[in-house]
Parts: C-alpha cells; structure tokens; sequence
C-alpha cells in the first residue's frame, strides 16, 4: 500500500517546531511567543507515578530499570518503524519478535490515509499544554490523533485512560493552532507474541479528565 500525505497543506506557520529547555530537571517546551508549557507525557507521567513507584517496589529497582528501558527501546524502535512505513519507506526490524509485532499492527495502518503530517509538536494556551504527536492522519476516513504503542501484554481499556487523555490534548492543541477540529483518538497497540489492538475513543470524551490533572499538576508545581 503506498501512503498519501497531504503535502499542499503547509502547517509550518500555524505548528511551528518548538524548542525545549530543563527546569528542575523537567523538560519544558517554549512556545513562540515565550510561554513554557510542560508536555503532555510528563503531566500524566506525574499522574501515574503512584502506580509506578508502587510497582517498582514490587519487581525491585534493578528489575524495573531492566524493563524500563527495554520497554522505552522497544517502543522507540516501533514508532521508527511506523513511520517509515506510513513514509512508504522498508522499516527497519530487527528479529523475529519485532516482525511479529509489526505485521500484527500493519492491518490497522492499513486503515490510515491522507496523512498531515508525523511527529510533530503543538501547543496549547487554553491547556497550557505542549507535546509532539505521532500521527495526524485520516483512519477509517476520519481525520484522527493517532498514537503507536506497545505493550507486553493486552491492554484493558479502563486502565489506559491515560492514552486518551493524551491523544485528547494533542486534538484540542491541533484544533487551536490549525481551526481544524478532530473528534477520534486512535491508539494502536502491538502486543508481544499476542494480537495487535485498537482503540477508538471520542476527545470529548477525556478532555475534561485531562484539565483535572493538568490543574493538580499546575497546583504542585505552580506553573
């Protein structure tokens, strides 16, 4: 399958790249006009972090170190892979796991068309939010937020509230900066040595659970 992009679409003026810089070890982005948001991962990676140190005490330090950053190069591998695809380019996969994941995910990318643009980074004043999306293109015809993941085992939906709170803030960041309105969120997810899986959720949906958590942060950190 070879992939439309939207190329007549000149998105540079209204999405500008964003550059970032560190304050009290985060990494902040700072807007045109000088405004520095923290991104949407950290957000809700300050969320979650509950869970997390809860987890790491259960499997140990060494354990969660070992996963973690297996996890963060699996996943960053995937994205690279994805892209090239969706840029009608060979991916690049090393080994069989990796093949299995990835030919599990390609029916759903199938599914994807006339793409605006990847990995690309957007703002929001009304959430004071930035990040950098992965994927802004049509699915099943819709335009949509499209986000890669990949997981060691299936997903249940009610656990990752997370993803579409994330992908909900991308839309709303898309629509301020391009007055452009997306409504679906998109989450494809390989799995390892299982199916891939999608999940479709509405951003009207999540958007309002997004600015709870982006007011707690704003209350803990006072920015």
């Amino acid at each position: 399958m070879k992939y439309t992009h939207i190329e007549e679409i000149d998105y540079n003026n209204s999405l500008p790249e964003l550059t970032t810089e560190q304050n009290d070890n985060l990494r902040l982005y700072v807007t045109p006009d000088g405004q520095k948001y923290p991104s949407v991962t950290t957000v809700l990676g300050w969320h979650t972090r509950k869970g997390i140190m809860e987890w790491r005490k259960r499997v140990g330090d060494e354990a969660a170190n070992k996963i973690s950053r297996q996890a963060s190069s699996r996943g960053t591998r995937f994205h690279y892979q994805c892209e090239d695809y969706l840029n009608n380019k060979e991916p690049k996969i090393e080994g069989p796991g990796e093949m299995s994941m990835f030919s599990s995910i390609k029916p759903f990318l199938h599914r994807i068309d006339n793409i605006h643009f990847q990995e690309k980074t957007m703002y929001s004043k009304f959430l004071q939010t930035a990040g950098r999306v992965d994927c802004v293109a049509e699915f099943d015809n819709r335009l949509s937020i499209i986000d890669f993941k990949t997981a060691s085992k299936p997903k249940k939906e009610e656990y990752i509230s997370n993803y579409f709170m994330q992908g909900a803030a991308y839309a709303v960041m898309f629509e301020e900066r391009t007055a452009k309105p997306i409504d679906q969120i998109c989450i494809l997810i390989a799995v390892e040595g299982d199916e891939a899986q999608l999940f479709k959720v509405k951003r009207d949906d999540y958007i309002e659970q997004y600015r709870s958590v982006r007011d707690a942060w704003r209350d803990a950190h006072g920015y």
